[in-house]
Protein backbone atom coordinates (compact mmCIF):
# COMPACT_ATOMS: atom_id res chain seq x y z
CA UNK A 1 0.00 0.00 0.00
CA UNK A 2 2.77 2.48 -0.80
CA UNK A 3 0.95 3.98 -3.34
CA UNK A 4 -1.80 5.31 -1.01
CA UNK A 5 0.22 8.21 0.55
CA UNK A 6 -2.48 10.75 0.15
CA UNK A 7 -4.99 8.13 2.56
CA UNK A 8 -2.07 8.12 4.92
CA UNK A 9 -4.48 10.00 7.67
CA UNK A 10 -7.73 7.39 7.28
CA UNK A 11 -8.44 4.19 8.57
CA UNK A 12 -6.68 0.77 7.77
CA UNK A 13 -10.05 -0.13 6.78
CA UNK A 14 -10.35 2.84 4.08
CA UNK A 15 -7.44 2.21 2.49
CA UNK A 16 -8.05 -1.75 1.88
CA UNK A 17 -10.88 -0.68 0.06
CA UNK A 18 -9.31 1.75 -1.84
CA UNK A 19 -6.35 -1.12 -2.24
CA UNK A 20 -9.00 -3.03 -3.61
CA UNK A 21 -10.51 -0.96 -6.01
CA UNK A 22 -6.93 0.00 -7.44
CA UNK A 23 -5.88 -3.74 -8.07
CA UNK A 24 -9.31 -4.33 -9.92
CA UNK A 25 -8.85 -1.33 -11.77
CA UNK A 26 -12.09 0.22 -10.89
CA UNK A 27 -10.75 3.11 -8.81
CA UNK A 28 -10.42 5.48 -11.92
CA UNK A 29 -13.24 4.39 -13.84
CA UNK A 30 -15.23 5.40 -10.31
CA UNK A 31 -14.29 8.70 -10.28
CA UNK A 32 -14.50 9.38 -13.89
CA UNK A 33 -18.50 8.13 -14.07
CA UNK A 34 -18.61 10.78 -10.38
CA UNK A 35 -16.98 13.81 -11.81
CA UNK A 36 -17.14 13.16 -15.95
CA UNK A 37 -15.68 16.44 -17.08
CA UNK A 38 -12.72 19.19 -15.99
CA UNK A 39 -13.26 22.38 -15.59
CA UNK A 40 -12.66 25.76 -18.14
CA UNK A 41 -10.91 27.67 -15.47
CA UNK A 42 -7.20 27.66 -17.58
CA UNK A 43 -5.89 30.91 -16.79
CA UNK A 44 -4.82 33.14 -14.06
CA UNK A 45 -7.42 35.77 -14.73
CA UNK A 46 -10.41 32.90 -14.86
CA UNK A 47 -9.07 31.66 -11.94
CA UNK A 48 -8.86 34.82 -10.31
CA UNK A 49 -12.36 35.50 -11.36
CA UNK A 50 -13.77 32.49 -10.28
CA UNK A 51 -11.69 32.75 -6.81
CA UNK A 52 -13.62 36.78 -6.21
CA UNK A 53 -17.10 34.90 -7.13
CA UNK A 54 -16.75 32.77 -3.90
CA UNK A 55 -15.02 35.13 -1.88
CA UNK A 56 -17.57 37.47 -2.49
CA UNK A 57 -20.62 34.87 -1.98
CA UNK A 58 -19.34 34.12 1.06
CA UNK A 59 -16.54 36.10 2.97
CA UNK A 60 -17.23 39.91 2.01
CA UNK A 61 -15.76 40.94 4.95
CA UNK A 62 -12.66 38.98 4.89
CA UNK A 63 -9.10 40.57 3.61
CA UNK A 64 -9.05 41.30 0.09
CA UNK A 65 -7.16 39.04 -2.45
CA UNK A 66 -4.02 40.38 -4.69
CA UNK A 67 -3.18 37.61 -6.12
CA UNK A 68 -4.83 33.85 -7.52
CA UNK A 69 -2.86 32.10 -9.40
CA UNK A 70 -2.10 28.44 -10.62
CA UNK A 71 1.52 27.33 -9.83
CA UNK A 72 3.51 25.21 -11.85
CA UNK A 73 6.31 25.32 -8.81
CA UNK A 74 3.97 24.03 -6.93
CA UNK A 75 4.76 20.26 -6.34
CA UNK A 76 1.59 18.38 -5.18
CA UNK A 77 3.56 15.08 -4.68
CA UNK A 78 6.21 16.69 -2.43
CA UNK A 79 4.38 19.98 -0.56
CA UNK A 80 0.69 21.69 -1.03
CA UNK A 81 -2.09 21.49 -2.93
CA UNK A 82 -2.53 25.30 -2.70
CA UNK A 83 -1.40 27.83 -0.59
CA UNK A 84 -2.62 30.68 1.25
CA UNK A 85 0.34 33.97 1.68
CA UNK A 86 0.19 36.60 3.72
CA UNK A 87 3.15 38.97 3.26
CA UNK A 88 3.19 41.93 5.05
CA UNK A 89 4.97 45.11 4.31
CA UNK A 90 6.12 48.64 5.78
CA UNK A 91 5.88 50.90 3.52
CA UNK A 92 6.11 55.20 5.04
CA UNK A 93 4.31 54.95 8.13
CA UNK A 94 2.08 52.70 6.83
CA UNK A 95 1.33 48.49 7.40
CA UNK A 96 0.69 46.52 3.85
CA UNK A 97 -0.59 43.39 3.64
CA UNK A 98 -1.30 41.60 1.01
CA UNK A 99 -3.12 37.63 1.01
CA UNK A 100 -2.04 35.65 -2.20
CA UNK A 101 -3.47 32.20 -3.01
CA UNK A 102 -1.32 29.91 -5.48
CA UNK A 103 -3.23 26.68 -6.84
CA UNK A 104 -1.12 23.63 -7.94
CA UNK A 105 -1.10 23.39 -11.59
CA UNK A 106 -2.78 20.11 -11.58
CA UNK A 107 -5.90 21.53 -11.08
CA UNK A 108 -6.08 23.16 -14.25
CA UNK A 109 -7.22 19.66 -15.72
CA UNK A 110 -9.06 18.66 -12.71
CA UNK A 111 -13.14 18.40 -12.43
CA UNK A 112 -14.47 21.44 -11.04
CA UNK A 113 -15.24 20.36 -7.97
CA UNK A 114 -11.73 19.40 -6.63
CA UNK A 115 -10.80 22.96 -8.00
CA UNK A 116 -13.28 24.29 -5.76
CA UNK A 117 -12.22 22.42 -2.56
CA UNK A 118 -8.92 23.76 -2.84
CA UNK A 119 -10.06 27.49 -3.46
CA UNK A 120 -12.42 26.33 -0.53
CA UNK A 121 -9.67 25.40 1.85
CA UNK A 122 -7.54 28.63 0.95
CA UNK A 123 -9.85 31.12 1.39
CA UNK A 124 -10.60 29.90 4.62
CA UNK A 125 -7.53 30.27 5.26
CA UNK A 126 -8.23 34.06 5.61
CA UNK A 127 -10.21 34.15 8.82
CA UNK A 128 -8.38 31.19 10.20
CA UNK A 129 -4.83 30.71 10.00
CA UNK A 130 -4.66 27.26 11.41
CA UNK A 131 -6.57 23.89 10.21
CA UNK A 132 -8.88 24.08 13.41
CA UNK A 133 -12.40 23.04 14.01
CA UNK A 134 -13.71 26.49 12.79
CA UNK A 135 -11.40 26.41 10.14
CA UNK A 136 -13.68 23.00 8.95
CA UNK A 137 -16.90 24.47 9.39
CA UNK A 138 -15.98 27.39 7.32
CA UNK A 139 -14.90 24.87 4.61
CA UNK A 140 -18.40 23.37 5.23
CA UNK A 141 -20.43 26.52 5.07
CA UNK A 142 -19.01 27.43 2.00
CA UNK A 143 -18.97 24.00 0.47
CA UNK A 144 -21.54 21.38 1.91
CA UNK A 145 -19.66 18.32 0.59
CA UNK A 146 -16.12 19.48 1.89
CA UNK A 147 -15.10 16.28 3.43
CA UNK A 148 -16.67 13.87 0.82
CA UNK A 149 -14.58 16.26 -1.82
CA UNK A 150 -11.33 16.21 0.19
CA UNK A 151 -11.69 12.44 0.25
CA UNK A 152 -12.18 11.79 -3.65
CA UNK A 153 -9.75 14.56 -4.45
CA UNK A 154 -7.37 12.13 -2.43
CA UNK A 155 -7.99 9.41 -4.73
CA UNK A 156 -8.25 11.77 -7.72
CA UNK A 157 -4.10 12.08 -6.82
CA UNK A 158 -3.63 8.45 -5.99
CA UNK A 159 -4.89 7.93 -9.50
CA UNK A 160 -2.65 10.27 -10.95
CA UNK A 161 0.44 9.33 -9.38
CA UNK A 162 -0.62 5.54 -10.15
CA UNK A 163 -0.95 6.63 -13.77
CA UNK A 164 -4.51 5.71 -14.49
CA UNK A 165 -5.59 6.41 -17.79
CA UNK A 166 -8.62 8.85 -17.95
CA UNK A 167 -8.61 10.74 -14.79
CA UNK A 168 -7.15 14.01 -16.24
Amino acid sequence: MAGLKYLAGYSPQVNEQVQRLIDSGELAGRLRKKYPASHTIRTDKALYTYTMELKNQFMRQSNPLSKVVYDDKLDVLHQALGLHTFISRVQGGNLKAKHEIRVGAVFKTAPLEFLRMIVVHELAHLREKEHNKAFYKLCEYMEPDYHQLEFDMRLYLTCLELGAEGVK
